[in-house]
């Protein structure tokens, strides 16, 4: 199953003006029938409490209907850096959704703490700072990752490419309402 392309525009005296990069969100359905195996008992985390946020190590990854190897095959996520929710760990897998609400089960590896966001709906304008009156730095469109740099209140600031700037927390996947973000 294909996505469409994401990029992001600069905002300017005489407009917005288009940026080169785009960024393809590919997400392959690969169904397999095999019968599910019962389901390890769920082992705390040393990480962190859950739910939580982590991204994407890598630009193929195998996402599975159950934890383990012997478990089809459901997904491949083929966007690195792409946020996730972490809900649950067994052994050394952990239960994630992606930011189309898909679950799944993927290998302990292919995440890192390292956090990003995706701008989500519309194209999302990045102020200077967190006040919606202040001067516009770029407009995103939906399926930019940037990295999250803090959040403040209704808030966050994030760094996509050449661009630094603060969108509404809400415009975003990858950080809860309520986290504080350094």
């Amino acid at each position: 199953m294909a996505r469409r392309g994401y990029g992001f525009a600069a905002a300017g005296l005489a407009g917005t003006v288009a940026i080169a990069a785009v960024l393809i969100a590919t997400t392959a359905s690969v169904r397999a029938a095999a019968p599910a195996p019962a389901t390890p008992a769920a082992v705390a985390d040393p990480a962190g409490p859950y739910p939580r946020f982590e991204s994407l190590r890598s630009d193929k990854v195998n996402m599975r209907s159950g934890p383990g190897g012997q478990y089809p095959i459901e997904w491949v996520l083929t966007r690195k850096d792409m946020p996730v929710e972490i809900l649950l760990s067994v052994d050394h897998w952990r239960r994630i959704r992606d930011w189309q609400g898909t679950l799944g089960w993927v290998q302990e590896k292919m995440v890192w703490s390292r956090r990003e966001v995706m701008i989500t709906g519309n194209i999302r304008a990045l102020h200077q700072s967190p006040d919606p009156a202040s001067p516009l730095v770029a407009r995103a469109e939906p399926g930019v990752i940037g990295k999250l740099v803090e959040c403040r209140d209704a808030w966050c600031k994030i760094e996509a490419g050449d661009y630094s700037g603060w969108v509404r927390r809400g415009d975003v996947f990858g950080v809860t309402q309520s986290e504080t973000v350094p």
